[in-house]
């Protein structure tokens, strides 16, 4: 188990520095187009497209992490109310549904790169794919960060959301 959660912490860590480069990158481009539009009088034409990209990756690889460490968004309010015993339960069932809709985007995002791989984004002169492998790759990491919460819930070591520890490779 200590050795899942070292490869899903490096793992997690790594997604969390592209997409800290990500956002750094797309703040970038975006600065360069507005001083070549507005200083310049001139445009750059793949800026805009570019900066599109990067924000999809930024956003569904940081949304994954947040999975794995606890800090997404819930409704906790009965939670307060309930025993451990019903908490862990509706834990798991949670990250069970975390893992059902990280399969959908999977397949459904795996269809829309497949549909639009034909297609050239003028731009940027890349297939259209390109859009929707961030969706994708998301969809992998939501699935392995689900389940190896639902793991360390089975095995009794401490998960983010029940306000313990973060998990790190310390673990």
């Amino acid at each position: 188990m200590k050795t899942l959660a070292r490869g899903t912490g490096r793992l997690a860590r790594l997604a969390l520095w592209i997409s800290a480069g990500g956002l750094v990158l797309m703040t970038a481009l975006i600065s360069a187009q507005v001083f070549w539009r507005y200083v310049l009088n001139d445009s750059i034409s793949w800026t805009e497209p570019a900066s599109v990209m990067i924000m999809g990756w930024f956003i569904f690889l940081g949304a994954s992490v947040g999975i794995r460490e606890g800090y997404h968004l819930s409704f906790d309010v009965v939670l307060y109310f309930l025993p451990m015993s019903v908490k862990v339960w509706l834990y798991s069932v949670s990250d069970v549904v975390v893992a059902v809709f990280g399969t959908g985007m999977i397949y459904y995002g795996a269809q829309l790169a497949e549909k639009t791989a034909g297609n050239k984004l003028p731009s940027l002169g890349i297939s259209g794919a390109f859009d929707f492998l961030p969706v994708v790759f998301g969809g992998v990491l939501l699935i392995l960060f689900a389940v190896e919460r639902l793991f360390r819930r089975a095995a009794g070591l401490p998960t983010a959301r029940f306000g313990e520890t973060q998990m790190d490779e310390d673990d």
